[in-house]
């Protein structure tokens, strides 16, 4: 195949791939629609909203670039610290907040970036836990301004908008976390349907063929690591926003366990999968853990084990008519390749 034939393939397939389907719509109506069909669960609905904007920065990393990491939550507990301390000796609009909880969480992982350019896997793992165990420990040793072990409290989050307030029934906080959530889908979902997102699956797939053809491997690592630090920071922000208060648990390392756990079930190089995996996750874990506490982890086990045996590529064959499980670019080249 020609070089100007394959670039045709890859131009079409970009634009095939951008294409906001049908399915996605119907699916995030329905997210709209279910903190008015489901109002006693609001707190929840936007506890799930926020993970899976969290697993959604995750994935971007691993899934589109191969960067394994077991310690995201620095970047979401920082932006939950950042969010918070804002809003309480700052200013308490939570757009305004949102900024600059991303912009600050996106400085630390442009910082932290460097770390992950140089050995292997199980280097990056240790140095991302480092991280978020020295972020833990400064913000427990830093209780005149974090509240330790107590938290930080007393945090007055303002309207949104300027229009809608933060009440006890959890609508404004479900219906704010969809949205951000949405807002930064479209546009990680555009960005991974471009040449750019292309680039990283070059990456993923083998860092020195891009090397070797002249693709700046470390700047395009840098700079997604970044981003996916700053949408974590954004869903750390949101979390505090919604809840009024910041914990040291949002650094603890179960959090980053769990958002890989999502991953494994939802599956890794698909935007929805993230979203997926958040959606079970803490449904089973919401009603699992009601009915058996001290085992409900059992249940998850089991589950890891039958999409091992059964495949998660089987079941996401069940599902391909709806048009979210799309292959990508890559595979779509391929197709269109094969086909002419």
């Amino acid at each position: 195949m020609s070089t100007s034939k394959s670039l045709d393939l890859l131009r079409s397939s970009l634009r095939r791939t951008s294409k906001i389907k049908l399915t996605e719509i119907v699916f995030w109506a329905v997210a709209f629609a279910t903190p008015f069909i489901f109002p006693s669960h609001n707190m929840m609905i936007s506890e799930i909203a926020i993970t899976a904007l969290f697993a959604l920065s995750l994935d971007l990393v691993l899934g589109y670039t191969g960067i394994v990491s077991l310690g995201h939550a620095a970047f979401f507990g920082f932006g939950v610290y950042s969010a918070a301390l804002f809003a309480k000796f700052f200013i308490a609009d939570p757009l305004v907040g949102l900024l600059v909880c991303g912009v600050l969480a996106g400085i630390l992982g442009w910082i932290c970036s460097f770390t992950i350019l140089r050995g292997s896997d199980l280097t990056r793992l240790m140095v991302t836990l480092g991280v978020a165990l020295i972020l833990l420990e400064l913000a427990n040793q830093m209780d005149w301004l974090t509240g330790g072990s107590d938290g930080l409290q007393g945090v007055l989050i303002g309207p949104v908008l300027g229009l809608f307030e933060f009440d006890l029934t959890g609508q404004t906080a479900a219906l704010y976390s969809i949205s951000v959530a949405l807002v930064l889908f479209l546009f990680v979902r555009k960005l991974v349907n471009s040449p750019w997102g292309f680039t990283l699956r070059v990456i993923r797939d083998n860092r020195l063929r891009a090397m070797a053809i002249g693709v700046p491997v470390s700047k395009i690592l840098i700079s997604v690591y970044t981003l996916a630090a700053c949408i974590a920071g954004v869903a750390g922000g949101v979390l505090a926003q919604t809840t009024g208060f910041a914990s040291l648990d949002v650094f603890a390392f179960d959090r980053s366990a769990d958002l890989m756990l999502m991953l494994v079930i939802g599956g890794v190089g698909w935007l929805y999968g993230g979203i997926a995996g958040a959606i079970i996750f803490k449904i089973l874990q919401s009603e699992l853990s009601a009915v058996t506490p001290q085992y409900w982890m059992f249940w998850i086990g089991l589950l890891l084990i039958i999409l091992v045996h059964v495949g998660r590529d089987r079941i996401k064959g069940w599902f391909k008519p709806l048009g979210l499980f799309s292959g990508g670019v890559s595979s779509a080249v391929k197709e269109e390749g094969s086909g002419s």
